[in-house]
């Protein structure tokens, strides 16, 4: 009987200890959202160009005209596809940077708008 005694009482202890825990209050503050303040993407610099056509009846007078000018006469030259390809790919640039000033206006229209932050 001693020794079922000596076993309950550190059962008897364990389980009394566990009553005592406080139970977990949990509440909920609102944060406000904090605002982005992202700038806007500077636009692009761009540098004016000046666009030299060259075909078969002018290109003597063109080379000569840049040495005149003392401008060294190197040509980089397309096709006319690949000066579609360019203009392609200038235009699809271009939709892209519009795209991401939607997405950047999106942004804070969320984070910094008066009804979300009430």
């Amino acid at each position: 009987m001693g020794n079922a005694l000596l076993l309950l009482i550190p059962i008897l202890f364990l389980l009394s200890s566990c009553s005592s825990v406080k139970q977990l209050e949990v509440f909920k503050t609102e944060v406000p959202r904090a605002k982005l303040d992202l700038p806007d993407p500077e636009a692009p610099r761009i540098e004016d160009l000046n666009w030299i056509i060259i075909n078969s009846e002018n290109a003597e007078e063109v080379f000569a005209k840049l040495k005149e000018q003392n401008v060294d006469p190197v040509l980089f030259g397309l096709t006319d596809d690949g000066y579609e390809a360019l203009s392609v790919n200038f235009a699809q640039i271009r939709a892209y940077m519009i795209k991401q000033q939607l997405v950047l206006d999106q942004y804070r229209e969320y984070y910094e708008s008066e009804e979300t932050n009430k």
